[in-house]
């Protein structure tokens, strides 16, 4: 409410998903549903006849999409929770490649495992998704010396076409994928594609679980060619029954990529500057299109 109120020309109006609409609420030019609001805050759109514009607080919008009225605008958070994201997937990367389970383990037994371990040092990372999250990890990855091809929608200056995929995924260690969900992404990760990547690679899901078809991945790793870090999962919340639990060679995170400190506090930062371009009259910078 302090950042919002602080934009010229905007009244904000606080109110919870479940109950009725405050008043004055009713007449809002902009809805902003609150984190995992999803379909609970979409029930509120029949309600808001003036309503001009959905600005998010997260970068993935798929739970809006199709649902909001033609004329009504929805932008994304793009920019709040990409290095979150991006120091999430090095952190998962240095994990396994620093064997840092192994050790915690050994710690937990006293043992004093003195091995030699792999490194995130020149490394080849093939990021599936060019946009804020792929551009906040390359930097973060070229810091730490590996070397990183970008994959967007379409081939640009210095980011592959998705169509060259297939050439690309062999001479890569690990495949890093931050792409929203549109109908090309949903089962993209499927047997055809596991099966390209190289032995030993490492797949991080940084994106949705969807993305990545549960089964097929499941055979990957336990036949132990290849590796894994998901921070998200299909089914989601994973059933504690759920084979994903104990398959091997995984690093699990329970969708916690971007659930740090100051993540509201960015996220409305973004959100504010949105608002802020709609109120001079102005298309929010991050309407969502479906390109990554």
């Amino acid at each position: 409410m302090s950042v919002l109120a602080e934009l010229p020309g905007v009244r904000p109006v606080r109110f919870e998903v479940g109950e009725p609409l405050p008043p004055g609420a009713g007449q809002a030019d902009v809805l902003i549903p609150g984190f995992q609001a999803g379909a609970r805050a979409i029930t509120y759109l029949p309600q808001l006849p003036n309503l001009k514009l959905v600005q998010l607080l997260s970068a993935g919008a798929e739970s809006w999409i199709g649902k909001v009225p033609d004329g009504i605008m929805l932008a994304n958070c793009r920019g709040a929770h990409g290095g979150s994201t991006a120091e999430w997937v090095m952190a998962a990367l240095l994990t396994i490649y620093r064997e840092m389970r192994e050790f915690a383990a050994a710690q937990a037994d006293r043992r004093w495992d003195l091995h030699k371990t792999d490194t995130l040092q020149g490394k080849r990372v093939l990021t599936i998704g060019a946009g804020d999250l792929g551009n906040q990890l390359k930097r973060r990855l070229e810091a730490f010396d590996a070397h990183v091809t970008m994959v967007g929608t379409t081939a640009r200056e210095g980011v592959h076409g998705v169509a060259e995929l297939p050439q690309l995924l062999g001479d890569h260690d690990a495949v890093v994928l931050m792409v929203p969900v549109t109908p090309k992404t949903v089962g993209m990760v499927d047997a055809e594609f596991l099966s390209q990547m190289a032995d030993s690679a490492v797949l991080v899901n940084a994106a949705r679980g969807s993305v990545v078809v549960t089964d097929d991945l499941l055979a990957e790793l336990r036949s132990g060619r290849l590796r894994a870090a998901l921070d998200v999962t299909d089914p989601e919340p994973l059933p504690s029954d759920h084979p994903l639990w104990t398959a091997p060679g995984l690093l699990l995170t329970p969708h916690v990529a971007g659930t740090c400190a100051r993540n509201f506090e960015r996220a409305y930062a973004v959100a504010a500057s949105q608002i802020a371009m709609f109120a001079a009259g102005e298309k929010p910078a991050n309407l969502v299109r479906g390109e990554y």
